[in-house]
C-alpha cells in the first residue's frame, strides 16, 4: 500500500467502500501540490481496485478543504517571479496537476460521496461539486472564495455550479459575491443531498455508501455514465444509449440474481458480472 502524508487511504473490503482523507488539519486541509499528487494516486487506486464499489471523500478535523494553499499561489510569491510571458506559461501549466486530479475523480465509474464536515471554500468546493453525492453537517459553509482574491475559479466551479444548483443565477451570485452558502440554503439548492447533525454525519454518509456498495456494478456504472453524458444528449440519442445500456444489463448475471432474489423474497447479491 502507498505511503501518504497529506491524505489517508482506507479500504474497508467487507464493505466495498473506500475512504480518502484530506490530512492537512491545521491548515484546514489546504490543498498543496503534494496534496494533489497524493490524491491523483489514491483516486487512481481506488478506481482501479475491482473490490471496492464506492469512494468516500472526507476532511481531517474541522474542515472538508479550505481551497489551494495560497503560498502556492502567484501572489504569494516575490514581485517578479511570475512575470512576463514565461511565467504566465508556468501558471498554466501548473493547473494540469489540479485537472487532472479533477478529472480522475469525475471519470471514476464508482460513484463518489463527499462528507463535507466544515467548510469547503474555493478550490475544496469544486472538490466537494466534482464527487456524486454530498452529504454535509448542518455546520457545513460553501464558499467560492476566489473573488476574494481577484482569481477566476480554476479548478472547473463556472462549469460545476450552475449543473448543480439548477440556476446560472444562483451560481453567478455564489461567483461574483464570494459570499458563504450556509449548509440550509446549500440542501434548498441541491448543492447538499443531505444535511445532518455533525454527530450524526459519518453514520448516515456511510449508510448511503453502504446501500450503493450493495448495488449492482455493471448498471451502476452504466447509470452513472448517462447520467453526465446524457446531459449533452438530445432525447432521441439518449433513448438509444438507454437501449444499449439496459440490453447489457439485461444480458446480465446480476440481473438474473436480482430478479431470483426478488422472487425468493431475498437480499440480491451482486458481483459485477
Amino acid at each position: 500500500m502507498a505511503d501518504f502524508e497529506t491524505i489517508l487511504l482506507e479500504r474497508d473490503y467487507q464493505e466495498r467502500i473506500a475512504r480518502i482523507t484530506l490530512n492537512r488539519p491545521d491548515k484546514l486541509n489546504a490543498l498543496n501540490d503534494q496534496m494533489r499528487r497524493e490524491l491523483i494516486e489514491g483516486i487512481e487506486l481506488v478506481a482501479i481496485d475491482d473490490e471496492i464499489r464506492v469512494l468516500v471523500l472526507t476532511g481531517a478535523g474541522r474542515g472538508f478543504c479550505s481551497g489551494a494553499d495560497t503560498t502556492g499561489l502567484a501572489g504569494g510569491m516575490n514581485q517578479g517571479q511570475h512575470s512576463g510571458e514565461r511565467g504566465a506559461e508556468e501558471i498554466r501549466r501548473g493547473f494540469d496537476t489540479a485537472h487532472q486530479l479533477l478529472l480522475g475523480l469525475h471519470r471514476m465509474e464508482k460513484p463518489t460521496i463527499a462528507m463535507v464536515n466544515g467548510v469547503a471554500a474555493g478550490a475544496g468546493l469544486d472538490l466537494a461539486c466534482t464527487c456524486d453525492i454530498r452529504v454535509g453537517s448542518s455546520n457545513a459553509r460553501f464558499i467560492s472564495s476566489y473573488i476574494r482574491i481577484g482569481l477566476f475559479p480554476g479548478y472547473g466551479g463556472a462549469w460545476l455550479y450552475p449543473r448543480l444548483l439548477g440556476s446560472v443565477a444562483k451560481a453567478a451570485e455564489l461567483l461574483f459575491t464570494g459570499d458563504a452558502m450556509e449548509a440550509e440554503e446549500a440542501q434548498q439548492h441541491g448543492l447538499l443531498n443531505r444535511m445532518v447533525e455533525p454527530e450524526q454525519l459519518e453514520r448516515v454518509t456511510m449508510e448511503i455508501a453502504h446501500k450503493i456498495a450493495q448495488g449492482p456494478p455493471i448498471a451502476m456504472r452504466l447509470s452513472k455514465m448517462m447520467l453526465y453524458k446524457g446531459l449533452e444528449f438530445d432525447f432521441e440519442t439518449a433513448l438509444q444509449m438507454a437501449a444499449a445500456a439496459e440490453t447489457i444489463t439485461l444480458t446480465s448475471r446480476d440481473h438474473k440474481e436480482g430478479v431470483a432474489a426478488f422472487r425468493e423474497k431475498r437480499s440480491p447479491e451482486f458481483t459485477g458480472e
